[in-house]
Formats: C-alpha cells, sequence, structure tokens
C-alpha cells in the first residue's frame, strides 16, 4: 500500500509538471503564430490549448483515483483515470475540427505568411520542450500505471509530429511561394490529431469494460499461484481485470475435503502475499471449494482459466 501512496504522490507531481510545461509551451506557440500569421503555426497552438486542458484532467483524475474505497465505491476509484484520458482523447478529436475549419477559410482566401523563419525557430522551441516532456510522461506513465499520465504523453508525442510537419510545411510555403500549402499543411494536421484522439479513446475505452491483464502479466500470475499453492489440489477459473493501478485477481481454490479451515487459510494467505508482492496494488479474492468441485484430478495444483 505505501508503494501505491508513492506511486500516486509521483504521478501528482508529473502531472503538476505537466501543466506547467504545457502553459509554457502554449505561450511560445501562439507567439510564433501572432509573428506569421500561419494558419499551419495556428493549428499547432490550438493543439496546445488543449495540452493544458489535459494536463489540468490528469491532475483532477490522479486524486480522484487514489481516494480509497468508500460505502459507494467499494471497489475504489481507479476507473476515474480512464474516464479523463477517454476526455482527453475527446477534446483532441474537438481540436482537430477548429483546426479544419480554420483551414476550410484560409485555402478558400490564402494569404503570405510573415516572418516565417523566426516563427519556425520559435516553435521549434516549443517543439523540443514537448518531445523531452512526452519521453518522461510515457516512461512515467507506464512505470506508474497511470492512465492518464500516458494518455497525455502520447498526446504530446502526437504533438511533436505535427509540429515538425508544420515546421516542414511552413519552410515549403516559403521556398515554392505557394500560400494555400500553409492551409493545406493544416488540413494534415488535423487528420493526425484527429487520429491520436480516437487512439486515445479506443486505448482506454477497453479499461472501463473490465479488459483482462495482458496474456505475459496473466502468465506470471498463474506462476505465482502455482508456486504458492502448496497443498491445493486445484485451482482454476482465474479472471483478471486491471483499473488504473489495481490488478484485480479470483479464482477457485480447491482443497482436499480433510483439510481443515485453518489450513485452507494459511494457503489462501500465503497466495495473497505472493501476488501483492508480485504484482503492486493487486487486489486478490479466492473462493474456496472441497475437492470434488475439482474439474480434473491432477496430482498437484494447476491453473485451469
Amino acid at each position: 500500500m505505501a508503494q501505491v501512496r508513492q506511486s500516486v504522490h509521483v504521478s501528482l507531481r508529473i502531472a503538476a509538471g505537466s501543466l506547467a510545461v504545457s502553459v509554457a509551451v502554449l505561450a511560445i506557440k501562439f507567439g510564433a503564430y501572432l509573428l506569421t500569421g500561419s494558419i499551419a503555426l495556428y493549428s499547432d497552438a490550438l493543439e496546445s490549448v488543449i495540452n493544458v486542458l489535459t494536463a489540468t484532467a490528469a491532475i483532477v483524475a490522479i486524486r480522484s483515483a487514489a481516494r480509497p474505497p468508500d460505502a459507494e465505491h467499494p471497489y475504489g476509484h481507479d476507473k476515474a483515470e480512464y474516464l479523463s484520458a477517454i476526455l482527453v482523447g475527446t477534446m483532441i478529436v474537438v481540436a482537430s475540427l477548429a483546426i479544419l475549419w480554420e483551414a476550410y477559410g484560409a485555402i478558400r482566401a490564402p494569404k503570405p505568411i510573415d516572418a516565417p523563419w523566426t516563427g519556425v525557430a520559435v516553435n521549434a522551441v516549443a517543439t523540443a520542450i514537448n518531445a523531452a516532456w512526452s519521453a518522461v510522461l510515457l516512461r512515467q506513465g507506464r512505470r506508474h500505471r497511470s492512465a492518464a499520465l500516458v494518455a497525455d504523453g502520447k498526446h504530446l508525442l502526437a504533438d511533436v509530429v505535427t509540429s515538425l510537419g508544420v515546421a516542414i510545411g511552413v519552410a515549403l510555403v516559403v521556398l515554392t511561394g505557394i500560400d494555400v500549402l500553409d492551409p493545406a499543411i493544416a488540413v494534415l494536421v488535423a487528420l493526425h490529431v484527429l487520429w491520436s484522439g480516437w487512439t486515445v479513446i479506443r486505448d482506454n475505452g477497453s479499461g472501463l469494460l473490465d479488459e483482462s491483464v495482458p496474456v505475459t502479466e496473466l502468465a506470471r500470475i498463474r506462476e505465482v499461484i502455482s508456486r504458492n499453492a502448496g497443498d491445493a489440489i486445484e485451482i482454476h477459473d482465474l479472471r483478471t481485470r486491471h483499473a488504473g493501478r489495481t490488478i484485480f485477481i479470483d479464482f477457485h481454490l480447491v482443497v482436499p475435503g480433510s483439510m481443515s479451515v485453518e489450513q485452507s487459510h494459511e494457503i489462501c494467505d500465503r497466495l495473497e502475499a505472493a501476488l501483492e508482492k508480485s504484482f503492486e496494488g493487486a487486489v486478490v479474492m479466492i473462493h474456496v471449494e472441497p475437492e470434488h468441485e475439482a474439474k480434473r484430478a491432477p496430482k498437484q495444483a494447476q491453473v485451469i482459466v
């Protein structure tokens, strides 16, 4: 439990840092847009507005998810991070539609870009900051099982790709003199942002639907159970689901009919301790059954799903 609290504390500090970075990047990018009047740079700046909103949403979600279980939410509040991530994805989609609208107007009435190289240089500073911070968010988000931080990191990474594309587009406008390329690049940016938003929504929707843990993690769970099952006859109906940092593990433990309640309880305690040690934030539920409930009669305990 102490590890979980520490993980939440670290996640909150990172989310607060993300908000500060997002505000700084937003100011830099809007400065680049004001210098140039470029619709492509405007689209890049508009995406940074979403960065500020998503960083704020991440802080709220992590705080909500860290709340302990209560009478109304006996399984905790971990899924708040998935809700936040889906909200982030929705805002990203809305941003892409706003960019498309601005690009449409500029395609109908294209205009030259002012001080393009200065604007690109200013925007490059913001891009470098985003690239470095997105790497931090993705690494720490996965390490601490924070869906909100991972979603924020993926959005920033998409923003980096967007910014690189915008810089190339502005350079092409200057070199070719074709002003309509500026809003055309903005359209490509919008499509990229739209895909990024859909990906965030898709990846986090599974968490709300009680998706099982990944296959590799499930194999590790089976191994830990089999290694600590002791004198149990069989283990079957293993089920898992994940919600933020919490992994819920439940299964049926078949023991000999002659085994006392105290002995079977000792096996359950050993299994719970082993699983909680191997998987941070694990919540284990074991249903003990007599031997006639076994699905087969092996010599050792086995996991049968």
